[in-house]
């Protein structure tokens, strides 16, 4: 069977490997361009980035939803927030470098800077999708790394409601990223 523009995306659902083919072909100028932007400073990620988004593509293409977004917003969306991960990947890394090993320049900590800054406005941006509470709510606890106990006694909100409100926060997060072409992962 030949494959078009018509029939991979099904032929990719019954894991023809002649589907992701095509796509390599046809569609990796998205993720190139997104990790291009995203991954600038980065270049020795990028191509680990752009085997990862292939793998999440072949993995997650059972979740595509034409109605919700065209391929290439939703492939778009994939390197978007794989590139998000390589970028956290690389500023623990730098985090958790032996002090004794590492050659600091100057040039590494702006790179470090424009990272981070990069980072906290994705991170803002997502997050402004929730109410301002539920927003305080999942900066302490992902952010700052605090537990439901101390979130619980700082906002004067018992467990239960906490639970409550992160599970619908969490909803609310997975279903913008979905209907701006992330991907869900398993």
């Amino acid at each position: 069977m030949k494959i078009t523009e018509e029939n991979f995306i099904d032929e990719l659902k019954k894991r023809n490997e002649r589907a992701l083919e095509y796509v390599i072909d046809n569609h990796t100028w998205i993720i190139k361009t997104v990790l291009k932007k995203h991954l600038y400073h980065l270049m020795d990620f990028y191509e680990e980035c752009m085997n990862d988004c292939l793998l999440a593509i072949w993995e997650n293409i059972h979740y595509y939803n034409p109605k919700k977004s065209t391929f290439k917003n939703w492939v778009g969306g994939i390197a978007k927030y794989k590139s998000i991960d390589y970028i956290r990947k690389y500023l623990k890394n730098m985090e958790n470098q032996n002090i004794e090993e590492a050659i600091i320049a100057v040039e590494d900590q702006s790179l470090k800077e424009v990272l981070i800054n990069e980072v906290r406005e994705e991170t803002e941006k997502i997050l402004s999708t929730l109410s301002e509470k539920d927003q305080i709510i999942f900066k302490k606890l992902y952010l700052q790394d605090k537990n439901i106990d101390e979130v619980s006694q700082d906002m004067g909100l018992s467990k239960s409601v906490l639970y409550n409100r992160i599970s619908r926060g969490k909803k609310k997060l997975r279903d913008k990223i979905n209907m701006q072409g992330g991907y869900k992962s398993e």
